[in-house]
């Protein structure tokens, strides 16, 4: 992973956890496989560790918390994902299928654009669904402010829209969205997005 992608992501690989902790990959793979340090498989088959994670078993084993690993910047809970949608049904039907095809994840729901910079900062999900048309709030800014602003984690922004503009995908991946799909969803294709991050990192 490289050092920008873990700021970022906060999602490290098995060799990357023996790096920080000073052993080799193969340690890393038994503490994991033993149980004692919490993980998970990428559809890929690899492991990948959370850093909340790793710096709870760096600290029970007393050692020292490499620097990056605290960095402020660095703080969205990549175990979770907020869904900003005001059409109730579609935000449920979304959390539902996250909630079955991402066993791991905290899904977090919210339905209008105030609540929703009350959630962003309050606790900080690694992953936002967001739709545009929102009331009380535009969806390209808080797009742009997430974006831009650290006290949000910098987190992995998917647009979701009925909005037909031609120009809009275009002008959201500039305003720093990570992907952009079109409504009516194909809910494989969010979780598939989702995925392809986690195993990318």
């Amino acid at each position: 992973m490289k050092n920008n992608k873990n700021k970022r992501i906060q999602i490290f690989s098995a060799l990357e956890v023996a790096n920080m902790c000073g052993v080799v990959n193969q340690t890393a793979i038994n503490w994991i496989r033993n149980g004692h340090l919490e993980a998970f498989n990428t559809p890929g088959g690899q492991y990948r560790v959370y850093k909340d994670d790793l710096i709870a078993f760096i600290r029970d084993r007393g050692m020292r918390v490499p620097e990056h690993l605290l960095d402020e910047e660095s703080s969205a809970n990549w175990k979770s994902l907020i869904i900003i949608d005001d059409d109730t049904g579609l935000n449920n039907a979304i959390a539902t299928y996250v909630k079955k095809n991402l066993a791991e994840m905290a899904v977090l729901q919210s339905f209008d654009g105030f609540d929703a910079g009350a959630q962003l900062v309050q606790k900080k999900p690694g992953f936002v669904l967001l739709d545009l048309a929102l009331p009380g709030v535009n969806g390209q800014e808080i797009c742009k402010r997430i974006k831009t602003d650290n006290a949000f984690g910098k987190p992995f922004v998917i647009v979701i829209t009925a909005l037909s503009d031609v120009s809009l995908e275009k002008e959201m991946y500039a305003l720093g969205a990570d992907k952009f799909f079109r409504k009516p969803l194909v809910l494989s294709e969010l979780i598939d997005a989702i995925n392809k991050e986690i195993d990318a990192s």
